[in-house]
Order: C-alpha cells, then structure tokens, then sequence
C-alpha cells in the first residue's frame, strides 16, 4: 500500500459537521501502489452525495448542514479553488443529481429542481418541488437520488425506526417505507424497484446488465457482530429483501420473524461486517485506473457509531463475479487511526478523465483518488 503526501483540515469529533479544524496529516491514508490520493476541495460542510454539472461544477449535499454547495475547479487545475452555498435552511438534503442542466436536491419529504444550475448557483436560486409525497420522518430519511438508465429518478425510503412494522402500522402506515422507487417526472407516478430495504444510502448500475446494486444498513442492537451489512443486486424490479423479518438475508428478527422463512426473500450479493454502515457504492467506468479495475465495485463502509470497537472506516474494493462480488478488500485505509475517527466516506463520483471523487461528510472534505505508473 502507497500512502499520499498532501496535508488535510479535519475535524477532531464525531459529529454530524464541524467547524472546529485542525492540520492533519493526509499521508495517515493507504491506497495501492500507484495510486494517490488529494484534497480536491475542503471547508465543504457536512459533504454527502455528489453531482457533476455538464460543464465540471461538482454540486456536494449535505445531511446536519441543511446546505447544497458548488465547488468549482476554475482554473481547471484538477482541484477545486471556490466553493459557493447554493442552497440553506434545507431539511437534510443529503442526495443530490443533475440532469438535462438541472439539479435535484433530495430534502427528506420533497425533492427540488433548481433549473439551469451552473448559470444561476451563484444567486442562490429558488427552486421547483418536483416530488412532494415522501415521507417527512427523519430518522433514516436522508437519502441519495440518481437518475437510472431508463431516465427514472430513484429514490430510497429508510424505515422510520431501527427495527419496526411500518405497513398498517399506528404511527407508520405509510407503505412506501423500506424501499427504493423511481419517479417518471413527466407523469409523477411513481414504482416499487425493491422492497424490505432497511436504510439504502448508495446504488449503481451494472455497466452491461443495467441491473440496479445498492447497499443497505443493518439493524442495531443485536450485538457487535450481528446482523450484517449489505450489498444487493435487483433482479426482478418489487422483489423484497428480507427486511423486518429477516437482516443479512438470514439473521432471524427477534421480533417479527415468526411465522417467516428466510428462503422467501432475495438473498444478499454479499454480506459485510455488522455495523460497517456501507454508503456509497460505485462501478468504476473510467479509463485512468489499471485495466483491471474496470468494472470492479467500490464500497465505501463509513463507519460503526455504536459498536464496542469500531469498524468500517474505510474504501473496499471488490469483482464482480456474475451475480455475486467476491474477492472484497481493502483500496483506502486509514481514516481510523486506532480507536479515533479522522475521516468517513461517504459517496462516489467519477470524474471525465478517470479520476474518481469521494466525499467525506466527517472532514467537511472532498478526496480526489487518481493513479499513474
């Protein structure tokens, strides 16, 4: 493993966002040999999923923020020199997606159109409500948006508790917990993609199959080491993933697995660590990395906040085998130096030269990972 060489501003607690920096050292971060790791942009709050405008604006949400920033690469140096708030004050509006010249911003209930962004972000423009019938829960209603090889926009829905009916149910009668959708903006009516989907906060598409991959968050509470993390693959649009009745495909609920069997629902592409909290999850398309890491996965796991001894932390790599990723490793560590956090990932977005960007909603940061011989 290389390590990189550039100095880094990060926060020293485990908040949602800080403004209390200090000078770290970046060079605590390994990746491969030949790859290296930089600062494209900081001092940008609380940076959760990106967005890259067609003419290289990077629009970055936010979840405790409440902010959407732009950060601009100038004079087209590779890193980025301004970061302007284009949006404030809204709900944790973490997901965020261009398309056509427009950005929309996911803000828990609603999603926005801010029209003809990268001429008017500077203005802090009004937007358009484009979605307004999402459920306005908070807890796991922070999500990620992207528009789909069919144009759809997909959106997931977490459930509003740890473990819980929400179906029917007195508070949380709302069907559409639990799941991801997409949305046809022209009619507004929207589809069930997947179900019994606990807390998806990153998806990608198989660059041949199309077939939709997501992460998915494990229940609290079972102990350190149940249940596990993980990574899904669509096969049949509506089909259900297990979740309350069973977590990591086979662990039983406790509560509401009675009368249930596993075998009845879609099984898991692959099981993480418990608690690893997989985020973002991305196939790389580009043309900078080796060759053999053309279509391979990267997962970025942010981090355990209620385990005895912390895991995640970290960027895992991984091939895809038909319907299954085997061979799921390491690509960047370091982000936890012993029992202390210095950084979380959170999010991908490639870059048109093949460089690949990662948000990192703990140091209020934006990496930029590029490799050469």
């Amino acid at each position: 493993m290389k390590k990189a060489s550039l100095l880094l501003t990060l926060p020293f607690s485990l908040t949602l966002w800080s403004q209390t920096t200090q000078a770290l050292d970046i060079d605590k971060l390994e990746l491969p040999e030949g790859f290296k790791i930089s600062v494209y942009a900081e001092n940008v709050k609380n940076a959760r999923q990106m967005a890259l405008g067609r003419n290289g604006t990077v629009f970055v949400g936010s979840r405790g923020a409440g902010l959407v920033h732009a950060v601009v690469d100038t004079d087209k140096d590779g890193t980025a020199d301004k970061v302007v708030e284009v949006a404030s004050g809204l709900t944790m509006p973490s997901g965020v997606a261009v398309k056509d010249g427009d950005l929309y911003v996911a803000a828990i209930s609603k999603v926005f159109k801010y029209s003809d962004i990268e001429s008017t972000y500077a203005q802090k423009p009004q937007p358009e409500t484009v979605i307004d019938d999402l459920p306005s829960e908070r807890h796991h209603g922070w999500k990620n948006i992207a528009f789909g090889p069919d144009d759809q926009l997909y959106v997931p829905v977490g459930t509003p508790c740890n473990v819980c009916i929400t179906k029917g149910g007195e508070k949380f009668d709302d069907e559409i917990y639990d799941s991801i959708v997409k949305y046809d903006l022209k009619t507004k009516k929207r589809k069930f993609v997947a179900r019994g989907v606990r807390n998806s906060v990153g998806f990608d598409w198989h660059p041949e199959t199309k077939e939709l991959w997501f992460t998915d968050n494990g229940r609290d509470w079972l102990g350190d080491e149940l249940p596990p993390c993980e990574i899904n693959r669509v096969a049949v649009e509506g089909e259900h993933f297990g979740y309350p009745f069973f977590h990591g495909g086979l662990v039983a609920d406790p509560e509401f697995s009675k009368g249930k069997k596993a075998e009845d629902y879609t099984q898991p592409a692959l099981r993480l660590g418990a608690h690893v909290a997989p985020l973002g999850i991305h196939f790389y398309q580009g043309d900078m990395f080796p060759k053999d890491y053309k279509k391979k996965v990267l997962v970025a796991e942010h981090g355990s906040w209620n385990r005895s001894n912390k895991v995640g932390y970290r960027v895992m790599i991984a091939d895809v085998d038909g319907n299954e990723l085997k061979d799921y490793k390491p690509f960047i560590t370091g982000f936890l130096q012993g029992d202390e956090v210095i950084g979380r990932p959170v999010a991908f977005l490639p870059m048109p030269d093949g460089s690949l960007l990662i948000s990192d909603d703990f140091a209020n940061a934006i990496y930029k990972v590029s490799y050469s011989k």
